[in-house]
């Protein structure tokens, strides 16, 4: 509710995607929708299958990744992971609320009865139950990722979500065959979990910040010109009557004393300013970086 009701500000960001906030609401809502739809259709389709498992074990993941790239392409980016985790949370809720138990209440009717009971009831239970132990560390990183933006603010962030959400789903395979392997007496398969593992290391290397200070010709960095790029871009959230996060901006004194955070916050996870919300350049960032790594002088 709070990324629907402020979706100016939580939803879009027009370096990603000019459009109203009006569109992006409907968007997000239909998100949820046509995921469950489509997800939905392709269980019915190929459930009962010969090989339904293994079909939807290549079709539902295709669709996930096809809905992550366009949530990252048109949203925000941490609005753009909020939503995929939801998307997916939501079919998690349909499968229980809409197939797993109405399909239990119907077996044991069945049962009480003294009637056959139908094996498409727990044959599609056991079904949507799979998918919604695989979709649950997934969801579990989705929506906890707002978080970290090192993630949802990195090149290809629809990537990081896939590689995250991809690492999660094997390592909870990892889980779900150990058990199996327990009762059939075979070793536990912690290779799935250590690939997983690898992805999730692999992915930290990859957006891991450069440590080393920048070496550049431009010559040094004046405050005046730090001050003046915090008054345009910060100052508005950040100032003595809207102190944002208890963070104030609006003299030297508090420029200097926050510029570690201002450092971390705008230049390495450019989390800030809010969506771009200020529009703050490359440029503008890559001297705010200069200015703290040369010492964060105020002279």
């Amino acid at each position: 509710m709070v990324y629907l009701l402020n979706a100016s500000t939580f939803l879009v960001d027009r370096n990603v995607h000019g459009w109203s906030a009006t569109a992006a609401v409907w968007t997000a809502l239909a998100f949820l929708v046509v995921f469950w739809v489509v997800y939905d259709l392709l269980c019915h389709a190929f459930g009962r299958h010969r090989h339904g498992d293994r079909i939807l074990g290549v079709l539902i993941p295709a669709v996930v990744v096809a809905a992550t790239w366009l949530a990252c392409h048109w949203f925000a980016g941490r609005a753009a992971f909020l939503l995929v985790g939801a998307m997916m949370a939501t079919a998690m809720t349909a499968n229980v609320a809409h197939w797993i138990i109405p399909g239990q209440r119907k077996v044991l009717a069945q049962m009480k009865a003294g009637q056959p009971v139908d094996p498409r009831y727990g044959q599609r239970a056991k079904q949507r139950s799979v998918h919604n132990t695989y979709f649950a560390l997934p969801v579990l990183f989705a929506m906890l990722s707002n978080h970290y933006g090192f993630l949802y603010s990195a090149p290809h962030s629809w990537l990081v979500l896939v590689i995250a959400m991809g690492a999660g789903a094997l390592i909870r395979h990892s889980f779900v065959a150990r058990h199996k392997a327990r009762v059939e007496g075979r070793r536990a398969p912690w290779e799935f979990a250590i690939v997983g593992t690898l992805a999730l290391a692999g992915l930290a290397v990859w957006l891991a910040p450069n440590g080393r200070p920048a070496q550049s010709v431009q010559g040094p960095v004046h405050f005046t010109q730090v001050q003046s790029i915090v008054a345009q871009r910060c100052v508005p959230c950040h100032n003595a009557q809207f102190s944002n996060k208890d963070v104030r901006l609006d003299t030297p004194e508090l420029i200097a004393q926050h510029a570690q955070q201002i450092y971390q916050q705008a230049v390495i996870a450019k989390t800030m300013p809010m969506n771009n919300a200020t529009q703050l350049t490359d440029a503008e960032r890559d001297l705010l970086k200069r200015w703290v790594e040369s010492g964060a002088r105020k002279n």
